[in-house]
């Protein structure tokens, strides 16, 4: 290259911030973005668990609910601009996810599309055979044997880098740590080295920006009259124009809504991390404690500094097992005295709940709006309020105990005391999550083609 040459950028879009997010933002970046990657991250710890759920009742289903809303709206702007499309949408079922969109791609008349599919993440059998500890409780994974539903190890970049090496222009994923599916374009594009530590530590910071999609575009940031974000009904999601060396700018679409700063993005920069120099991945142990962050123009952020070192023998795995029931009941209150007639709504519930021989594991009375985020002590010095909602919620060992719970806050309306109205009950299985630690040689990503 020479001194008059400009250096290269790839420029990647973030499409999705959670499973249930906005799809306007997605397809807006598609079609006016002129990106060379659309990534949706779409998994977090428990959608996996349930996504494998589904996965047992029919083993066409375990993908992500929205995959063919998604892609209906998207793919024929994203093939048409030649933007390649990288995702965990396949959560527990990447070879079905791939399939189904392969048979969207058809249905469009989009033509010949080649879609991977990453799998390898699925680690149940191995964690089952295996003498593991929970890395949360310390307890024996074996004690929950007969319990766990799910066990998915965090991938990283290899098997997606090898995908798009294969020409895929849809890869879709399981469990991929959230800013691997942003590195892995990113070493396609440049042949970094997948032990390049210092650029793979920048490309993680890239990543970890953006895998919120609109957090970072002043959504989580906003706060009225504080910190103000223009247009949130039209929020756009970010864009990384990334360079050969990881240098970056954070940016959106002049005409989406939204605003992308040295605030909104050192704020997404500490988003979920516990220790700055020691941000633990499956590409990298990433270190951001040198990052700096520099408005250049309005909404154009660079970003710069990432560093990191390398990374660890073993992989997380998030391992999701059934833990009971939670039942709960909820009753509003309004006018003159509602906070009196709330707390003993409150009360007359408590008492029921022990003659009617309700057992439970915790059990939470909460005056909605009163005391239910922060406790009795934060709540005290504060007027009375005009309206509240009394809330009952306990965790059971049994659907039929979960399910008394919500009725005795039901019986309330007739039972007193006066004025109860607009009651919500409900009662489902929980399903919780822990970590192991597992050796990476246990876990082999790979991925599949298939051809629309």
């Amino acid at each position: 290259m020479t001194a008059t040459q400009p250096q290269r950028r790839v420029r990647i879009g973030a499409g999705a911030g959670y499973s249930g997010d906005r799809i306007e933002p997605a397809v807006e970046l598609a079609q006016y973005g002129a990106l060379d990657y659309l990534v949706f991250e779409c998994l977090a710890e428990r959608t996996i668990a349930i996504a494998q759920q589904a996965r047992s009742k029919d083993p066409e289903l375990g993908y992500d609910p929205l995959l063919e809303t998604r892609m209906k709206a998207v793919l024929p702007a994203a093939l048409r601009n030649g933007v390649r499309i990288i995702s965990n949408m396949g959560a527990a079922n990447p070879l079905a996810a791939a399939r189904k969109t392969a048979e969207i791609a058809r249905s469009l008349g989009l033509g010949d599309v080649k879609i991977a599919a990453v799998t390898g993440d699925d680690v149940l059998d191995v964690v089952r055979q295996g003498d593991f500890c929970f890395v949360e409780s310390g307890e024996r994974v074996a004690d929950y044997k007969d319990r766990l539903v799910s066990a998915n190890a965090y991938l990283g970049a290899s098997a997606i880098v090898d995908a798009l090496a294969a020409g895929a222009q849809i890869v879709l994923t399981g469990r991929v740590a959230d800013p691997s599916l942003f590195v892995a374009p990113l070493i396609h594009e440049f042949g970094w080295r997948m032990d390049d530590w210092q650029t793979l530590g920048q490309a993680t910071v890239i990543g970890h920006l953006l895998e919120c999609a609109g957090q970072i575009t002043g959504g989580y940031f906003a706060d009225p009259g504080f910190k103000d974000v223009p247009e949130l009904a039209r929020l756009g999601f970010p864009i990384a124009e990334v360079g050969q060396d990881g240098g970056v700018v954070i940016t959106k679409l002049a005409q989406a809504g939204g605003r992308v700063t040295e605030a909104t993005c050192k704020e997404q920069l500490l988003y979920e991390i516990h220790d700055p120099q020691r941000y633990l991945q499956p590409d990298v142990v990433a270190d951001f404690s040198q990052v700096r962050v520099a408005q250049e123009a309005p909404d154009r952020v660079r970003v710069s500094g990432g560093r990191g070192t390398p990374r660890t023998d073993t992989l997380k795995v998030s391992v999701a097992y059934f833990d009971g029931y939670i039942g709960e009941g909820q009753i509003s209150y309004g006018g003159p005295g509602a906070f009196a007639r709330a707390r003993l709504a409150l009360d007359i519930v408590r008492e029921r709940l022990v003659l009617t021989g309700v057992q439970t594991r915790e059990l939470r009375f909460d005056l909605i709006g009163v005391n239910a985020l922060h406790g009795e002590t934060a709540a005290v010095g504060y007027a009375e309020p005009y309206e509240v909602r009394a809330r009952v919620a306990g965790r059971t060992t049994s659907l039929a105990q979960a399910v008394q719970i919500g009725n005795e806050v039901e019986t309330l309306y007739t039972n007193g005391p006066a004025g109860g109205g607009g009651v919500t009950k409900s009662a489902r299985e929980v399903v919780a999550v822990q970590s192991v630690l597992l050796p990476r040689e246990h876990v082999t990503p790979a991925f599949s083609m298939v051809e629309a």
